[in-house]
C-alpha cells in the first residue's frame, strides 16, 4: 500500500514539474505593466511607461474597463494610470486593435488612479 501511494505522489510531482515548465516555454507567466490607458468607443489603448510603444487592450480580467467607468469622465479617452498583470501579444490582422503591433491583454488589475505620476510616466 505505501509502495502505491508514494509511486502516486512521484506521478503527481512530475505531472506538476512538467506543466510548470511548459508554462515557462510559452511565456504564458503574467508580467507587470505600468502605464497610461484610455478607454472609449473606438479604442482602448495602454502607453508603457517603460518604452515608447502603444498596444491595444484586451480586459480578459474585466475588471480594468469597469473600474475606468466607475471614474465617472465627463468625456471618454482620458488617460489614467495603471498597473496590470498582463500579457503582450501580437495583435490581429483586421479588425479593432490591428492598427497596433501589440495587444496587452491584462489578467489582473493591480491599480487604477486619474493621479499620472509625473516621474514615471512623462
Amino acid at each position: 500500500m505505501w509502495y502505491n501511494a508514494s509511486k502516486f505522489g512521484l506521478m503527481l510531482l512530475v505531472v506538476f514539474c512538467c506543466s510548470c515548465n511548459r508554462n515557462e516555454k510559452k511565456g504564458d507567466s503574467p508580467q507587470v505593466f505600468k502605464g497610461l490607458y484610455s478607454f472609449g468607443p473606438e479604442s482602448k489603448s495602454f502607453k508603457n511607461c517603460d518604452d515608447p510603444h502603444e498596444y491595444w487592450v484586451a480586459d480578459s480580467s474585466a475588471q480594468l474597463e469597469l473600474k475606468y467607468s466607475q471614474m465617472n469622465f465627463e468625456k471618454p479617452y482620458e488617460p489614467v494610470y495603471i498597473e496590470v498583470e498582463g500579457n503582450k501579444i501580437a495583435s490581429k490582422d483586421d479588425g479593432m486593435g490591428s492598427e497596433y503591433d501589440s495587444t496587452l491583454v491584462v489578467k489582473k488589475v493591480l491599480k487604477i488612479t486619474k493621479e499620472i505620476p509625473q516621474d514615471l510616466c512623462n
